[in-house]
């Protein structure tokens, strides 16, 4: 599978946001991608008023979003918010074109280092998979990097690639931290994973503030857990070739799938 990874440096303007997207998946689909995964709030920068933004699946952004993709002829995963039932939103990752139609709300919410998403964001209740072609592709949001049984989970739901959308947290430690947790799930799941976050918004000349915005180091972890290709902290566009052939062989050598009791 060839998979891209856009690091984009989203703005609080859903309408700007949409000319990235069509950016990038042009680029990706030049490249040969099938599927081309974009950050976490791609659809509205974190540190901004999200309810007036969300809207259902079915709304304008997202139907942009789909004609996106049907125009470039591949799958587009990106993060964006949806209402939720108690008027907070939920962060959503649409899956959309190639055959693909699904929604995942983040699960885990990033309530620590000071932030709480759950006062504004209502959390998902189940993993979501995608298939795209024949592969089976599992979806999680950034701070689910941090729980490893979503990973065994979709892995033992037949998940050989975890995209990760993600607007990670500036701070000390926090870029260790990302390239740990990118790298262990990989191995606690035997599976690629395909980590895209928000580019660090100083290096388009905007400030972090104190919202999760972005360090950029989008990265592909293979099943046994190197890191197979990594970006900078600026936006950009990467195009990984995922051998798949390597899982298997991962899932034999190391079979946890198979012998995990909990």
């Amino acid at each position: 599978m060839r998979i891209a990874l856009a690091q984009i440096a989203a703005t609080a303007d859903p309408a700007e946001n949409l000319g990235l997207v069509a950016d990038s998946a042009r680029r990706a689909a030049d490249a040969g991608a099938a599927v081309v995964v974009f950050p976490e709030a791609t659809m509205c920068a974190f540190g901004h008023p999200l309810g007036p933004v969300a809207e259902p699946l079915d709304g304008p952004w997202a139907q942009r979003v789909r004609a996106i993709a049907a125009d470039a002829g591949l799958t587009i995963v990106a993060g964006m918010f949806t209402p939720a039932a108690d008027g907070r939103v939920h962060n959503t990752l649409l899956a959309t074109g190639g055959g693909v139609e699904a929604g995942y709300d983040k699960i885990h919410l990033f309530d620590a280092f000071g932030f709480a998403e759950s006062r504004t964001v209502a959390p998902g209740g189940k993993p979501v998979s995608i298939v795209v072609g024949d592969v089976t592709v599992g979806l999680a949001t950034c701070y689910d990097l941090r729980f490893p049984g979503l990973f065994q989970e979709l892995a033992g739901g037949g998940a050989t690639v975890v995209v990760v959308p993600a607007s990670w947290g500036a701070g000390p430690g926090k870029r260790e931290q990302w390239d740990l947790l990118v790298r262990a799930r990989a191995l606690d799941s035997t599976a690629f994973v395909v980590a895209c976050d928000q580019a660090d918004p100083t290096t388009v000349g905007r400030e972090a503030g104190k919202a999760p915005t972005g360090i950029g180091a989008s990265a592909v972890a293979g099943p046994l857990g190197s890191i197979q290709a990594q970006l900078g902290a600026e936006p950009d566009l990467l195009v990984a070739d995922l051998d798949l052939d390597l899982v298997e062989q991962a899932r034999a050598a190391v079979p946890v799938l198979a012998n995990r009791r909990f």
